[in-house]
């Protein structure tokens, strides 16, 4: 099958070919047909598969007919959580529109000046990209017109609820024309996002060709394991001293990690930047510019990039710290691998990342396998039981029976609740430990010569149930004293603090 057999017109399906593409994806396959028939759509689908030209190409297609209402502003508009993935649509849309005579697109985001913004709105355009924020911005004060509006395309519907831009959608729909056609894509279909479908969608089509946790077999997974971080920079130099890495991108928690990363691979004399929200619209769409150019060989970047990056030369994706949400894992492993092509993704994980490690082979229903660099082996590895997704724990649910400082390396011991477990407790003559309470040396306490109390007997006279250095709080609530709206009592050996009231209600 082609792109021609999908119904588009000449014009579009040339502007494809000299993009590179011959065959449509299955998502496409699916949506653009439906989407031509004017139905609303529901589409999941895995990141890489597509999903830009799927909503897209049909959106073009309406372009090539005159508009039923003469107004000014745009026909189509295409919501998208962040400014990287504005980019990319607005890219695709000149790309695939290139030999239409009404296409123009427009991008609405944030850090952009808002007089370059004022001036685009101001001049004919049909394809209107933003984020929820900027759009919100630009509606309120009287520069966008709606009315002529065909379709909403929400783009990573998903995201943007996570985000925290319900509100603001919900703020922008009730602006639209009620007979628009709206397009749904979203990696998850459940929860909040069921909901707001509901709420935006009439009788949709729904189309799910692959699931967020379907594998990417186009990609390989890899778990590199790190005593600490010191051992974990030094196998994020190794890794990026391999000559079969192209291009790559690196994921860190947070900013300033970002920076501080960055300004460590210069000194090694890597080819490296930073991308994440500090940064300027120019800044960002810069660095951008020049990872697709081929100038910038490793790109340091927050979750901000975890979507939005189409950049078929990225061989390597490298999670310097495990994402805190299992799903985002899938989008950042899903910057390599684009258009079918082969990639490979590598997590470092410490001791104290194996609750992340878990939920992610949870999520994604596979393992990670664990692999070595020559010379950068860990001292430690990971328990066989705990690198199965699901699987049992010898540890009882904790994390690795370590319990030593941050990065795994400073206290050996034999897990939690039993001391020190790399050197034997303290015994009596008699070879018992000299204290009941005192560890076994094995990760927990002995408590089978522990005394015990004989029933019927008086407790201890010094246990007691009341404990007078704890304030007694007043049964009155007003402007007394501390607390919550009591008084500093007996037993404080403190004066009561006039004014001062804390309402539990406010």
């Amino acid at each position: 099958m082609d792109f021609a057999s999908l119904g588009l017109s000449e014009n579009i399906v040339k502007a494809v070919a000299d993009a590179g593409y011959t065959e449509p994806t299955a998502v496409q396959q699916a949506a653009i047909p439906a989407a031509l028939a004017g139905k609303d759509l529901v589409v999941s689908s895995q990141t890489g598969s597509g999903k830009t030209a799927a909503f897209m190409l049909p959106s073009l297609q309406r372009l090539t007919a005159e508009p039923t209402i003469k107004a000014r502003g745009p026909r189509v508009l295409v919501l998208t959580p962040t400014r990287e993935l504005a980019v990319q649509v607005t890219d695709a849309c000149k790309g695939y529109g290139k030999n239409l005579r009404y296409a123009k697109a427009v991008s609405v985001v944030g850090g952009m000046p808002y007089p370059v913004q004022n001036k685009l709105l101001s001049s004919p355009y049909e394809i209107l990209v933003a984020t929820p924020g900027r759009l919100m911005d630009q509606m309120n004060s009287g520069r966008i017109d709606f009315a002529r509006l065909e379709i909403l395309i929400l783009d990573e519907a998903d995201r943007m609820l996570d985000m925290g831009f319900v509100d603001d959608i919900e703020a922008i729909v009730a602006k639209l024309p009620a007979s628009r056609q709206t397009l749904f894509f979203s990696a998850t279909l459940d929860g909040q996002v069921a909901r707001m479908m509901q709420r935006l969608l009439k009788d949709p089509e729904r189309i799910e060709i692959a699931s967020a946790q379907t594998r990417h077999e186009n990609i390989e997974q890899r778990l590199l394991v790190a005593d600490d971080i010191s051992h974990k920079n030094r196998l994020l130099d190794g890794l990026l001293r391999d000559v079969s890495m192209e291009q790559a991108i690196v994921f860190t928690a947070t900013k300033r990690d970002a920076d501080a990363l960055t300004l460590n691979l210069e000194s090694q004399g890597h080819s490296v930047a930073a991308l994440h929200g500090d940064m300027n619209q120019r800044m960002r769409t810069r660095t951008l510019d020049q990872l697709r150019r081929g100038h910038l060989r490793v790109l340091i970047a927050t979750d901000v990039a975890a979507r939005g990056i189409d950049v078929r030369t990225i061989s390597h994706v490298i999670n310097y710290d495990l994402p805190k949400v299992a799903a985002d894992y899938v989008h950042r492993i899903g910057r390599t691998g684009r258009g079918g092509s082969n990639g490979v993704a590598i997590s470092l994980a410490e001791r104290r990342d194996v609750r992340l490690l878990r939920a992610i082979e949870r999520y994604t229903r596979q393992p990670l396998a664990v692999h070595t660099l020559p010379g950068l082996e860990p001292r430690s590895t990971m328990p066989a039981d705990d690198r199965r997704p699901g699987g049992p724990r010898r540890d009882g649910g904790r994390s690795f029976g370590n319990g030593g400082g941050r990065f795994g390396d400073k206290r050996p011991s034999g897990g939690f609740g039993g001391g020190r477990g790399d050197r034997e407790p303290r015994r009596d003559a008699d070879g018992r430990p000299a204290s009941p309470w005192a560890g076994n040396g094995e990760g927990r306490r002995d408590f089978r010569d522990a005394p015990r109390r004989a029933e019927g007997a008086p407790r201890h006279p010094e246990h007691r149930t009341e404990f007078p250095h704890v304030a007694k709080r007043s049964s009155t609530h007003h402007n007394s004293g501390g607390g919550f709206g009591g008084s500093r009592s007996e037993g404080t050996g403190g004066k009561p603090r006039a004014g001062r009231t804390f309402n539990r209600d406010r």
